[in-house]
């Protein structure tokens, strides 16, 4: 796996053989990033990732210049994986790794993000995610919340709903803080 863009673009990352995430595509990660680099300001957001993974997608976020990144990764071994990339990269100063349940976590933090990521299996039923994150007001105004997610799911009907992006078998549904 390797960064696709930004000052680390090029390093790669190797999870142990034994990881169960199931990373997001290079060519899906780089099409999502083109379309955020039209309307964002890497260096001005405070970014939440959660069910982070192997974490590639808060090193994409720090490889542009994001200074404010919190990785919520409940699998031990995958958030010591994304902690030991995280001082690899040197971009201690910009993420924040937290071995934690993401639901658990977006139910009881305090925190307000820019944008707000969330990278679940894709057997697991978040269709109250978005609920969720919209209820407890943890985007800040103009806030996104990306979902992806395989084709099963459908969120248009939701009212915070934007877009949905496909790049394969990859689902990025956008939805904003209105």
């Amino acid at each position: 796996m390797r960064i696709v863009s930004g000052d680390l673009r090029g390093r790669r990352f190797t999870p142990p053989e034994n990881f169960s995430a199931r990373p997001t595509t290079d060519f899906a990660k780089e099409n999502l990033f083109n379309v955020l680099a039209n309307f964002i300001d890497f260096e001005e957001i405070k970014v939440l990732d959660i069910f982070s993974g192997t974490g590639s997608i808060s090193y994409e976020f720090a490889s542009r210049g994001c200074r404010d990144i919190t990785s919520v990764e409940k699998n031990f071994k995958h958030q010591q994986f994304i902690a030991k990339t995280i001082r690899e990269f040197g971009i201690d100063k910009q993420v924040r790794s937290i071995k934690g349940d993401a639901f658990r976590f977006v139910q009881t933090t305090e925190a307000k993000y820019d944008l707000i990521f969330a990278d679940p299996p894709f057997d697991l039923d978040v269709a109250t995610l978005p609920d969720i994150i919209f209820e407890r007001n943890l985007l800040n105004d103009n806030g996104l919340f990306i979902l992806e997610h395989s084709g099963e799911g459908k969120y248009n009907n939701h009212p915070n709903f934007s877009q949905t992006r496909c790049y394969g078998k990859v689902n990025f549904t956008f939805f904003k803080n209105l």
